[in-house]
């Protein structure tokens, strides 16, 4: 019964737990690929979330550049002030110990840790749309104002994108199907992956000809310009689209008709705190993200200190292993939902295979990195292995949310992800620590801890982890 039970809320019409037969399912509108206006959402966070990153990696590229006068190094062999000869002033530098840059790192991430779980709430109750779009605004216009306030200290240099992935969840609780959930989130989410290869790869190139200063104005002022698009073209369901064809509208209905409304003011935090398979996800969310954050946010510092490339390089062979992860969400998205909609696995079992992918494989990887010496063309190439398997995770424990509670999944989302970004807090922190000891072994440290973190992360989530419907969640179909 646990795969038919894990089926039913996949979209079989299964009531889960309750033995009767199971009822016929919608069938998917004929409306379907880039013409439908769940892939036209998918498409726009998609857009949105890469706007977000390229934000967010920002600051791990530029820092290379703030700090770079204590590189005996320089750009490329050139002086350390090398900003355009047609600006008057050089940009400031900045003489970060390698503990404080880690500090830096990690400062990005507080307020962005404070606001996921009132993010989460507040899509419940006032719609994802205008809170996404409203924390993707501040963002540019922090964005926008981070190089004067990198003047005034270190503790200043916050982000506050807290409210924007909850806020997508709950959009995708009204949005989509069960059936295509994987493929539809993980095309939105390769948006966070191909906005961090952009930003790595550009951002080396503007430090050096504009100065580092012009990567914030550049990236805040485009994040500013798209959140005009994201107003006028998203709408918040399928009943407020203006141009939806009505039998997609229908078949988005009568596929999510099972899982009830948005919250409201209350919600279970009781049954939440009990929930062993919430706990399983949110351990293994902190886990991942402590491997994801920590080469996000240091491996541009790994590629300067350790195999000593220049500003444009770094960037480059920074960006590489972000392709690989963009198109791995993709990839991931459409073999998880071909693998339910087939039943060949039930819900619980491509979660936990996913995850396992996710998490074993790129420990491995990173286990390796120590062993290849300063072979740049090897570590690149386990680097890009490890943050393309990882990807998998897509399909994995980032979408149980919805499996458990679409009714909460923004709320859940919001407290995962803050244990998630207090890994991002605390792994850069980390990595300055060990790496301002001794170079070569705080590196290797670095990364064994990762790939230990990660081991415990699946084995628990292995063994709590769940498909279904939870009772407490309050669906209309749940085990009461």
């Amino acid at each position: 019964m646990q795969c038919q039970a894990d089926n039913a809320q996949a979209g079989d019409g299964l009531v889960a737990g309750q033995d009767e037969a199971p009822l016929l399912a919608p069938q998917p509108s004929s409306r379907t690929g880039l013409c439908s206006a769940r892939s036209g959402l998918a498409l726009l966070l998609h857009v949105s979330l890469f706007l977000a990153y390229a934000l967010r990696v920002s600051l791990s590229i530029a820092i290379v550049a703030m700090t770079n006068s204590s590189h005996p190094r320089g750009w490329s062999g050139s002086a350390p002030h090398g900003s355009h000869p047609g600006f008057a002033r050089d940009p400031p530098m900045y003489n970060w110990s390698a503990e404080t840059q880690g500090i830096v790192l990690s400062s990005f991430f507080y307020g962005y840790g404070l606001t996921q779980a009132l993010g989460g709430y507040c899509s419940g109750l006032f719609g994802g749309k205008p809170i996404l779009g409203s924390g993707l605004l501040l963002s540019s216009l922090l964005t926008l104002l981070l190089p004067p306030a990198a003047e005034l200290g270190v503790g200043v240099l916050m982000g506050l994108q807290g409210v924007i992935f909850p806020a997508q969840y709950t959009l995708w609780a009204k949005w989509a199907p069960p059936l295509e959930r994987s493929r539809l989130m993980n095309i939105a989410d390769a948006g966070c992956t191909f906005g961090t290869f952009f930003a790595l790869l550009v951002a080396g190139i503007i430090c050096q000809s504009l100065g580092w200063p012009f990567v914030f104005y550049i990236f805040g002022g485009v994040g500013c310009a798209w959140c005009l698009c994201w107003f006028l073209l998203v709408h918040e369901d399928p009943a407020r689209h203006p141009w939806i064809s009505a039998g997609e509208q229908e078949y988005i209905v009568a596929s999510l008709a099972h899982q009830g409304s948005s919250h409201g003011h209350s919600l279970p935090l009781m049954a939440m705190a009990k929930s062993l398979p919430l706990w399983a996800i949110t351990i293994a969310c902190f886990c991942t993200d402590w491997m994801f954050y920590m080469l996000l946010t240091s491996m541009p510092t790994f590629l300067s200190n350790v195999l000593h490339f220049d500003l444009q390089e770094n960037g480059l062979l920074s960006s590489l292993p972000y392709i690989g992860n963009g198109l791995g969400h993709i990839l991931a998205g459409l073999l998880a939902d071909f693998l339910l909609a087939r039943r060949v696995l039930c819900t619980a079992a491509v979660r936990k295979l996913f995850s396992a992918l996710g998490m074993l494989l790129p420990a491995a990887f990173l286990l390796a990195v120590p062993y290849v010496g300063c072979s740049s063309t090897a570590v690149v190439v386990l680097l890009t292995l490890a943050l393309t398997i990882i990807s998998t995770t897509g399909a994995g424990i980032n979408i149980n949310h919805m499996d458990i509670a679409p009714r909460y999944a923004g709320f859940l989302l919001g407290i995962t992800n803050t244990f998630g970004i207090a890994a991002g807090i605390v792994a850069p922190t980390a990595v300055g620590l060990l790496v301002g000891q001794d170079l070569q072994t705080g590196w290797r440290n670095a990364f064994f801890l990762s790939a230990a973190l990660n081991l415990f992360g699946l084995i628990f989530y292995v063994a709590f982890g769940s498909g279904t419907i939870q009772d407490w969640a309050g669906e209309d179909t749940a085990v009461q």
